[in-house]
């Protein structure tokens, strides 16, 4: 089930028919009826129907699925012309929209693109330009960018290219000898991520050393070079941005005229602090901050609490929205047509929270993204993944939790657990022998790079993928696997490696399943300290029909159907809810208890 709030410009394209072309609310984003069967036939699972992605511009808007699938809203030239599916043959990984572009980044590293500026000869049809780079060792793309005409690739070699519209130098050249090239051209080398806008002249490229640069329109001082070259309106090459607010730099998002960066404290070792900074041209414009500025300068409100955090922010043509870990919504900006959200149409200069609507799922807000696009506004659900997935991650930092060691190419060892391989590699000792094989010719941040893809069932880096994606499966969910190797009483019995006691009677639970399921369990198998790894747990309080219900849901998130529920179970499992912490998965054990219990009665 998608969920999906939209508000703004409902236009060019619309995107809800039946609705006026000014949403000032959010309202839920469903898809149209035209196109629905479509979707529902091509997406069988729940997981598949989730949103991935949006991305979304003046002219077209994008929505991926986690099923590596895409549908586009263009631009109606009559009220007839439905949303489409994308027609690329790959999985996608990511789409970006421009004002007049359009570009998709696949599974193989692959990238098509097409725009006025792309493909001038058909601006419909998506061309592959990751294939028009001269360097053939440098085609497998690891990330995309767009700016409002132009497109930047980043390289699986940390080389940074750019396409398209040269106006103003965005691409690092004299717009005077390049106008535009419709062939990938070399920007910087050593780069770690690049950072644009859907409605931006100018680009910003982050190298390994966190040494930023910029180039293109600096008009309204956007690119942050200080008051000293505001009237430096072009910046025809790359340029060092100085005085860069101390910390690490997680994302800069461009609007027109106007930037905002988010750094994070590294000095708050527990709990780091993450904070916005902008530059640029103040009015209207999703600054922040009521003058101009010629530097980034911390945006300041009282909205921001000390025990606040900023979990996602975007930016739009003129507009910033931001969500923050105590679940506000916080925006500031353009709002011309409802794209903050208050419910009218009145700009706001400096920050505001916005009413935000009771969302959908009962999950941490922290899996809900935020998308402005030029004059709209998105908040949808989309983990990035499970929270098992990210403690499995944590988990490969313990030694004593791994079991196999991996050799790389300078003799370096990684070691990793057994049973996450076992499922991870299509449970094959050949498959295994094989990733010995691969890791062996790799260095070790190639080899930690392959390792964090089969932790986190994600594309981290899309040549290493190549290499190793006929042996790795990274699309079975771990829940269904766990369940099907755990139900089995007598496979793995080894791996089951914490002991619960109830009534002079041991359970043997394999660590990753409590990890998953428990904070108090995820808190002490993946403490600092290593003393609490063979300590036992009495559950001898819970009755024998409380147990069974409790074993079963740890190992499947089920309750079984024959099982009835009555209020004495229910009371009885609330405390050992309470006490365990059993409460951050969806849907947890005491609002399945209930619903069953409310069915049945």
């Amino acid at each position: 089930m998608n969920d999906c709030l939209f508000f703004g410009q409902n236009q060019k394209p619309i995107l809800i028919k039946n609705e006026p072309d000014k949403i000032t609310k959010p309202i839920q984003f469903k898809f149209e009826n035209e196109n629905q069967n479509q979707i529902e036939n091509e997406n069988q699972n729940e997981n598949e129907k989730q949103i991935k992605q949006i991305s979304s511009s003046f002219f077209s808007t994008i929505f991926l699925f986690k099923n590596g699938k895409a549908i586009e809203y263009p631009n109606r030239r009559n009220s007839n012309q439905n949303p489409s599916k994308i027609q690329i043959e790959e999985n996608i990984q990511k789409v970006t929209v421009g004002v007049l572009n359009e570009v998709i980044l696949t599974i193989e590293g692959n990238v098509f693109a097409k725009g006025e500026d792309i493909t001038p000869k058909n601006t419909n049809q998506f061309i592959n330009i990751s294939s028009l780079i001269e360097d053939t060792n440098d085609r497998i793309i690891q990330d995309i960018v767009s700016g409002l005409s132009s497109v930047y690739l980043l390289t699986s070699n940390q080389n940074a290219y750019g396409i398209g519209s040269n106006e103003y130098g965005k691409l690092g050249f004299d717009s005077k000898t390049l106008e535009k090239t419709e062939k990938p051209i070399l920007m910087m080398k050593n780069v770690s991520k690049i950072f644009s806008g859907n409605s931006s002249f100018h680009v910003f490229l982050l190298n390994s050393n966190q040494e930023l640069f910029g180039c293109g329109n600096n008009s309204y001082a956007q690119l942050g070079l200080g008051e000293s070259t505001r009237k430096e309106t072009e910046i025809k090459k790359l340029t060092q941005i100085q005085n860069i607010p101390k910390g690490k730099i997680i994302d800069i998002q461009c609007g027109v005229a106007h930037s905002i960066i988010l750094i994070e404290n590294e000095n708050e070792n527990e709990n780091p602090k993450r904070k916005l900074y902008s530059c640029g041209y103040y009015l209207y414009n999703g600054l922040g901050q009521n003058e101009n500025t010629y530097e980034f300068t911390e945006i300041k409100s009282s909205l921001f609490e000390n025990d606040d955090n900023i979990l996602d922010f975007s930016v739009g043509n003129g507009h910033t929205l931001i969500l923050t870990s105590n679940s506000k919504l916080i925006g500031f900006g353009d709002n011309e047509h409802g794209q903050l959200g208050t419910g009218d149409t009145e700009p706001q200069i400096i920050p505001i929270q916005i009413e935000l609507p009771k969302l959908r799922f009962n999950e941490n807000i922290s899996n809900y993204h935020i998308l402005c696009g030029y004059y709209k506004s998105f908040i949808y659900y989309s983990p990035s993944f499970s929270n098992l997935e990210e403690d499995l991650i944590k988990l490969f930092e313990r030694k004593e939790f791994c079991d196999i060691s991996f050799k790389t190419e300078n003799g370096e060892i990684i070691k990793a657990h057994k049973l996450i391989l076992k499922y991870r590699l299509d449970q094959n000792q050949n498959q295994i022998e094989k990733l010995q094989e691969i890791i062996s010719k790799k260095s070790i941040k190639e080899s930690n790079q392959i390792f964090e893809m089969i932790y986190s069932n994600r594309i981290i880096n899309p040549k290493l993928y190549s290499e190793i994606k006929e042996i790795i499966n990274l699309n079975e969910k771990i829940e269904e696997t766990m369940k099907r190797i755990y139900l089995n009483e007598d496979e793995n019995e080894n791996e089951k490696d914490f002991i619960i006691e109830r009534k002079e009677k041991q359970y043997k639970f394999p660590k990753l399943i409590l990890i998953m399921r428990s904070e108090l369990y995820r808190g002490m198998f993946l403490s600092v300290t290593n003393d609490t790894s063979n300590k036992v747990t009495d559950y001898s309080e819970l009755s024998n029909k409380s147990f069974q219900i409790f074993e079963y849901w740890i190992y499947s998130n089920q309750i079984k159907d024959e099982i009835q529920i009555t209020q004495e179970i229910i009371d009885e499992l609330e405390r050992g809810i309470d006490y365990f912490q059993l409460n951050q998965t969806n849907p947890n054990l005491f609002d399945l208890l209930i619903k069953k219990f409310n069915n049945y009665n």
